[in-house]
């Protein structure tokens, strides 16, 4: 009786444990981040990382948020990159190559001078690329 009872329990239990594997992985792909900066839109999307980033670069780098926006920023910038480059629909508009261009340059900047300012020139020709990528995502191109 007592062999019996061992033969039906472990089928049931390796099926239980199978299927809260199951329950486990899917309740974790399925729950989002809820402070999730992207919505999947990308003309939204587009615009509103234009617009955190213009703001960013504009943060005086003796701030004292100034290393948490800079933080924050890389994180923005390489979630956008990784939604969207592989996308074909959007990698072939100008408004994500102008975009991916300034990222691309502030994330060189972030990575090989972490704790120098953002240069001036430098400056001027993100704030410059990110207005034109955010103007050109409007008008659909």
């Amino acid at each position: 009786m007592l062999s019996a009872l061992a033969r039906l329990f472990k089928p049931l239990t390796k099926a239980a444990v199978a299927l809260g594997l199951g329950l486990c992985l899917l309740l974790t792909a399925c729950s989002g981040d809820p402070d999730a900066r992207l919505t999947g839109n990308y003309a939204d999307d587009t615009i509103s990382v234009a617009q955190t980033i213009l703001e960013v670069i504009d943060i005086p780098q003796d701030d004292p948020s100034h290393a948490q926006a800079e933080n924050d920023a890389r994180s923005l910038i390489t979630d956008y990159v990784s939604r969207y480059r592989p996308q074909p629909r959007v990698n072939g508009l100008s408004s994500f190559t102008t975009m991916q261009t300034a990222l691309n340059s502030l994330a060189g900047h972030y990575a090989n001078y972490a704790n120098r300012p953002l240069p001036e020139a430098l400056h001027d020709r993100l704030a410059k690329e990110l207005t034109k990528a955010q103007k050109a995502v409007v008008r659909g191109t």
